[in-house]
C-alpha cells in the first residue's frame, strides 16, 4: 500500500481546479495517482517488458537517459488521455475498440508550401525511425522513463515546407466522439485537443513524433497511431492521435490554456522553481518507486534546450 506522506501533493491536486470542484470522478483520478503500488523496474535493453523475453542490448544513443525504464505494463495502463476517460486506467479499457483509420490521414494546413492531406505512411516515408529513452514528467508530479520509437519532428517539418512567415506549429487530435467517447463531454475540454510549439522548439533534435514504444506499435491508450513527445516539457504538451498539423504566425490557444489559464501556460517547460498553483513542482514520484525524487530543470534536458528561452521569463509562462 502506498502511504501518503505530508510532502506529497493533496488528492485534489491532479486536475484543473474547476474540474476538481465540479466533478466527483476526478477524486478517483487523484486517488489513483497517489495510490499506485510500488512495482519493479527493468534495465534498458535487457528485457522486452511486453513479452518478458530477453532482447538485444543497444548502445546508448546521444539523447538517451541511462535511468531504469518503466515497465511496459505501467506505461500502457497508467495514462492521461481524457478522450478515453479521466481515470488513469480508463484509456487502457476504453480505447480497446478504437480502430485508427488505415491509411491514417493527416491534414496539413496554414502557412505551408502545399496545404494538403497526407497519409501518415507517406508523410514519414524514408525518415529513419529512431529509438529514444526519455524521461517523462507529468504536470501532476509523477514521472516515467519510456523507450520511444519515432521520427524527429524536425524532419517532418522540413518535408512539409512551412513558409518563412510561420512561427508556430499546432497539433490537433482526431475529432471523433463515436470512437473517442470522452469528446462527448464538452464541459471537460474544448475538443479536439490542441497543442502547439514555437517553430524553433519543434526543430530541436529532442522533439519526436512517436510511432511506438518498446519497439512495438504505439498502443491506442498512448496515442496511436502517432503522437508528439517533447521530454523537456510537462506531459500534457504531448498531443496524441494527431490528425491535423497547422503552421501559423500567431501563438495558438492550447487546450489546457483555454480550460484553466491560471494553471497552464503555453511553454509548460519542466521547472522545479515554478509551482503549480495547487502543488509544488520541486519533487516528483517516479512510477515504480516509493520515495519522491527532486525534479530537474527542463526535466534534465537543460543542456539541449535552455538556450531556446534566453531572455524569456518562464515564471510568467508556466
Amino acid at each position: 500500500m502506498f502511504i501518503k506522506r505530508p510532502a506529497d501533493i493533496k488528492y485534489s491536486e491532479v486536475t484543473p481546479e474547476s474540474l476538481y470542484h465540479n466533478r466527483r470522478e476526478f477524486l478517483r483520478t487523484a486517488t489513483a495517482t497517489l495510490g499506485v503500488a510500488a512495482v519493479g523496474t527493468i534495465l534498458p535493453g535487457c528485457v522486452n517488458a511486453a513479452t518478458s523475453e530477453p532482447v538485444q542490448a543497444k548502445p546508448k544513443g546521444p539523447y538517451d537517459t541511462t535511468e531504469k525504464v518503466t515497465p511496459f505494463e505501467d506505461i500502457t495502463s497508467y495514462n492521461n488521455f481524457y478522450e478515453f476517460g479521466t481515470d488513469k486506467g480508463d484509456p487502457a479499457v476504453n480505447s480497446k475498440n478504437f480502430k485508427p483509420a488505415n491509411p491514417w490521414m493527416v491534414s496539413v494546413e496554414g502557412m505551408v508550401k502545399k496545404p494538403m492531406k497526407w497519409s501518415l505512411t507517406d508523410l514519414i516515408k524514408g525518415i529513419p525511425v529512431e529509438d529514444r529513452i526519455y524521461r517523462m514528467r507529468c504536470v501532476e508530479a509523477w514521472s516515467m522513463v519510456i523507450p520511444w520509437n519515432g521520427v524527429p519532428l524536425a524532419e517532418v517539418i522540413k518535408r512539409l515546407e512551412p513558409t518563412p512567415a510561420a512561427k508556430y506549429i499546432v497539433f490537433k487530435t482526431l475529432n471523433d466522439p463515436n470512437q473517442l467517447p470522452g469528446q462527448r463531454d464538452r464541459f471537460l475540454l474544448n475538443w479536439p485537443y490542441t497543442e502547439g510549439l514555437r517553430l524553433d522548439e519543434a526543430m530541436n533534435p529532442l522533439a519526436l513524433m512517436v510511432t511506438g514504444i518498446y519497439g512495438k506499435p504505439l498502443p491506442n491508450q498512448d496515442g496511436a497511431p502517432w503522437r508528439l513527445v517533447t521530454p523537456w516539457k510537462y506531459g500534457f504538451k504531448g498531443c496524441k492521435t494527431i490528425a491535423t498539423i497547422i503552421f501559423t504566425d500567431k501563438q495558438p490557444l492550447t487546450a489546457w490554456m483555454e480550460a484553466s489559464p491560471r494553471e497552464y501556460g503555453f511553454y509548460a517547460n519542466v521547472n522545479p522553481e515554478v509551482d503549480h498553483p495547487r502543488w509544488s513542482q520541486k519533487t516528483e514520484r517516479r512510477i515504480g518507486e516509493f520515495f519522491r525524487r527532486p525534479t530537474l530543470p527542463f526535466n534534465g534536458y537543460a543542456d539541449q534546450v535552455a538556450k531556446l528561452y534566453t531572455g524569456l521569463d518562464l515564471r510568467k509562462n508556466f
